[in-house]
């Protein structure tokens, strides 16, 4: 099976990082690779770059499709594109949010989001709803680390940790959930520094892919989530006016 993990944001260091955790837990019989977007922001810290991002993230879809990609997974915390990548895509597609919520979930009566920004939290507030987690989500917490920071500044390991430390403590929750792709490395680590289990949702979206093919299953191809109607697109989205077909 080919697996594609699309990094929504256009920075090449995050998408090794995504790449590496992804390829950590994908099986012996998957393909696979990580790319980066090819058009919008450097990060996305806000309702306008995640506006931006989602013609990366379909245009990255369409050539998975293309080349016979059967699933995909969204790596950035706020499933930017998800239900437009859906409708082009005929394998599954995966937000990291969506699949670290569910994994949390698993694990124990709670868990606490820690999240990069606090101008992020009630995106992530509005994710937990849109995924029925709100009797298992016990608090989400910003470390106030922009997300460019958690590969630049040396403290970035420590400051997520202990806003980790400090969420679990604030909400007796049962586990972690990092909110943001560019925590995934540090997924391990910090569950050994704290005791509590860590769901980096760049592996659990990935895992939940590979289990969706496995057994054979595809996205609906009916109603909402069949492929758009063609039309016309102009300017800068000229390009994007034809989708493929799915049987």
């Amino acid at each position: 099976m080919r697996i594609r993990v699309v990094n929504p944001n256009t920075t090449r260091a995050m998408t090794d990082t995504i790449e590496e955790c992804a390829r950590a837990v994908a099986g012996p019989g998957t393909l696979l690779d990580a790319v980066t977007a090819e058009m919008g922001p450097a990060s996305i810290e806000s309702h306008y770059d995640e506006a931006l991002s989602v013609p990366g993230i379909l245009a990255a879809i369409r050539r998975g499709e293309a080349a016979g990609v059967d699933g995909y997974v969204i790596a950035c915390f706020g499933d930017p594109g998800l239900d437009a990548a859906r409708e082009v895509a005929g394998g599954p597609v995966i937000g990291i949010a969506e699949a670290a919520m569910e994994t949390a979930s698993h694990l124990g009566r709670g868990f606490s989001v820690v999240t990069t920004l606090s101008r992020t939290i009630g995106r992530a507030g509005d994710l937990v709803e849109r995924y029925g987690r709100q009797r298992f989500c016990l608090g989400i917490h910003a470390c106030e680390l922009p997300v460019l920071a958690l590969d630049s500044d040396p403290d970035a390991r420590k400051i997520v940790t202990e806003a980790c430390r400090e969420a679990v403590d604030a909400d007796g929750s049962d586990a972690i959930v990092l909110g943001c792709a560019g925590m995934a490395d540090l997924c391990a680590d910090i569950r050994d520094e704290i005791g509590v289990p860590v769901i980096d949702g760049v592996a659990a979206a990935t895992l939940t892919v590979q289990s969706l093919i496995t057994l054979g299953l595809r996205k609906s191809g009916r109603g909402e989530f069949a492929a758009p109607p063609p039309k016309s697109y102009t300017g800068l989205l000229h390009s994007f006016g034809r989708f493929p077909h799915h049987s």
